[in-house]
């Protein structure tokens, strides 16, 4: 399965949730960003799933080879943003729950 319709997936899932909203479209940073109370937690950046998770878990998931940090094109890899290959093994619908629960503190 592409990024694209596993993403979709994840995004299908999520909505469930009270206060999850969609990606909202456009060509910004975010725009394919699932968001709760106007925080983003999950996204797909050029073809892979992205998501907002505590460092020691990005640390974790990095050092079993299960992803890498995020990288936003600006040089330094982001502390608490894990980025996903698309033939990742990991269940991104899991990963995105996850993700949720941690933004929502």
């Amino acid at each position: 399965m592409d990024a694209e319709r596993r993403f979709e997936n994840v995004v299908d899932a999520m909505l469930e949730y009270p206060g999850v909203t969609p990606p909202g479209g456009g060509t910004g940073f975010g725009s394919t960003a699932l968001k709760v109370d106007r925080k983003i937690f999950a996204m797909l950046v050029r073809g892979r799933l992205v998501v907002k998770l505590p460092r020691k878990r990005i640390d974790e998931l990095v050092a079993e080879k299960q992803g890498e940090r995020f990288d936003a094109n600006k040089g330094t890899p982001m502390k608490e943003w894990l980025s996903l290959d698309p033939q990742s093994k990991l269940d991104w619908t899991d990963l995105a729950q996850e993700a949720l629960r941690f933004v929502r503190g």
